[in-house]
């Protein structure tokens, strides 16, 4: 297959890899324990471990469309507030 239409650089190698990654550890989690806990938190509607993963990688591509529009290109930042969003949605939502 050629892939030469996307920019392969080690950023866009490491994103897919995180991603994939993410749902691979999720699936390993489902398998040991079933379920996933389903709770109603902030936003008062049942959600389950796959659902928050969802909201937080939603909320952070929205963290990093805005930094990059608002800020610049330098997104560690914008990574640090993702992380911080991503541990209050599995903690509180």
């Amino acid at each position: 297959m050629n892939f030469s239409w996307m920019a392969w650089t080690l950023p866009t190698a490491l994103f897919f890899l995180s991603i994939a990654l993410m749902l691979v550890s999720m699936g390993v989690w489902e398998y040991f324990s079933p379920g996933g806990n389903p709770r109603v938190g902030i936003l008062r509607f049942e959600t389950t471990r796959g659902d928050r993963l969802f909201v937080s990688l939603l909320g952070s591509a929205f963290i990093h469309l805005a930094w990059l529009g608002l800020v610049g290109t330098n997104l560690w930042w914008a990574l640090a507030l993702s992380v911080i969003y991503a541990i209050g949605v599995f903690r509180y939502v």
